[in-house]
């Protein structure tokens, strides 16, 4: 009788971990498209409030804390350069872009010199983001990049740098 007991122990204790990785990998995709949703919402916020924030100089004034004296039309660019930056980091989050494509389009972005002030106008911005955080990381790409675009030796920005590997 005690030899079935340990045998029935046995099975219903492989049973429960089948049902254990039945659910885990059923709630992985769960957990996953709970957090693209969340994503979605929180870029269709972000994206509203910054659209809001272009068509009214009252609303962009609300924005404004760079550490310069930025002429409102100039805001109202910067405000398009962060959604910009920020849409391509929405797609990036959502894995719609690896971040060797990401790295290619914020490099093509880099081009432009209106969205080169509005990244250095908000430096300061980054430096209270935890050094271990995803968008530190992504600055600190982007700086790096536009850093080697600065120094390169070539008209042919597309070759310059290296798009980083898939770590972040």
């Amino acid at each position: 009788m005690a030899t079935q007991s340990e045998g029935i122990r046995r099975i219903v204790s492989a049973a429960k971990a089948r049902i254990a990785v039945v659910v885990d990998s059923i709630g992985m995709p769960v957990a996953r498209h709970r957090r693209k949703a969340a994503l979605t919402e929180q870029h269709r916020l972000s994206f509203d409030l910054l659209c809001k924030a272009m068509d009214d100089p009252a609303l962009a004034a609300v924005l404004d804390t760079y550490e310069a004296q930025i002429p409102l039309d100039k805001q109202r660019q910067f405000l398009f350069a962060n959604a910009l930056y920020i849409n391509n980091l929405y797609f990036y989050r959502i894995g719609a872009l690896s971040q060797a494509e990401l790295y290619g389009h914020l490099r093509v972005m880099c081009q432009n010199k209106v969205f080169r002030e509005y990244w250095e106008a908000t430096r300061h911005h980054r430096k209270s983001l935890p050094r271990t955080s995803e968008e530190y990381i992504l600055g600190q790409m982007m700086d790096d990049l536009i850093q080697e675009l600065d120094d390169a030796d070539t008209d042919e920005w597309w070759v310059v740098g290296e798009p980083p590997d898939e770590t972040v």
